[in-house]
């Protein structure tokens, strides 16, 4: 039996692997980006791939609509994973730009998700696979925006996970750490488009991280535990094959040791050393 599933966020890193790997190991993949330019780069590629606009509940619709037409009315796994990062201190997110952190992070895939479930629980089965982050653990400062997306969408899958107990449907989040992709490319346009850096109180802070920002590879970042996008696959199988999937799947080692020092430190402690992670992260 084939098996479908639908990504979304396949333009460029763990999306993007995904759909190539998953298509040559034997899935039948339904590939979305929000960009048309992709979609065409991705058919082009070999994928069946169609828009999807995670902000857009028409949009979510109508690619969802195409790939159970395609399917015939199945679909057996869902990885959620199309997301980006919003840099900037908590005082200068506004109301409207901490919005659509959520609308994109939580709100577009929670709908989706809520979509599909029915679809799951007719047929009897299925996966949802959920791409969340070791700042779904943890947080780092200037990150308050994502953080506060990730752990919301932690919480939000951890419940369904509940709620789903013995429907032959399973819910697994995936966390990695640093890995290779253009996201903290995308966190760096989001930064300048929406931080208003002048007026800050971290206005030094903005200026000093901007000067080493543009000394750096940010695709690479300066992490020397990044890994490549085909690490988080890995895991993304595991959670589609095993008969028992994991709830949580680690990915990078900050990712391990951070879920364990949350466990063992207390909060003054953590803050401390986040608080110096962050600080050699922006040197």
């Amino acid at each position: 039996m084939t098996k479908e599933i639908l990504i979304t966020g396949c333009s460029t890193g763990i999306g993007y692997e995904s759909a190539h790997m998953l298509r040559l190991r034997g899935y039948r993949v339904f590939a979305t980006a929000r960009k048309i330019e992709d979609v065409e780069r991705l058919r082009q590629e070999g994928l069946e791939a169609y828009q999807l606009d995670l902000d857009s509940t028409e949009s979510i619709s109508e690619a969802l609509d195409w790939v159970l037409e395609q399917t015939g009315g199945t679909l057996y796994a869902l990885f959620n994973n199309g997301a980006y990062g919003q840099p900037g201190a908590v005082e200068d997110l506004t109301r409207d730009v901490l919005r659509q952190q959520l609308e994109t992070n939580l709100l577009g895939w929670h709908e989706l998700t809520c979509k599909v479930l029915p679809i799951m629980r007719k047929q009897g089965y299925g996966r949802i696979i959920q791409n969340s982050s070791v700042l779904g653990l943890i947080t780092l400062k200037y990150r308050g925006a994502y953080n506060c997306s990730k752990f919301a969408l932690e919480g939000l899958t951890d419940t369904l996970r509940q709620e789903l107990h013995c429907s032959n449907i399973f819910v697994s989040l995936v966390e990695p750490g640093p890995i290779t992709s253009k996201f903290r490319v995308n966190a760096y346009e989001a930064f300048k488009a929406n931080i208003d850096t002048e007026h800050s109180a971290h206005k030094e802070v903005y200026a000093a991280v901007d000067r080493r920002l543009a000394k750096k590879d940010l695709e690479r970042g300066n992490d020397p535990f990044t890994l490549g996008p085909e690490a988080v696959v890995e895991k993304v199988v595991h959670a589609l094959e095993s008969k028992r999937p994991k709830p949580r799947y680690y990915v990078t080692f900050p990712t391990y040791l951070f879920a364990y020092l949350r466990r063992i430190l207390s909060a003054r402690w953590l803050d401390y050393i986040l608080r110096r992670v962050s600080d050699d992260e922006n040197k």
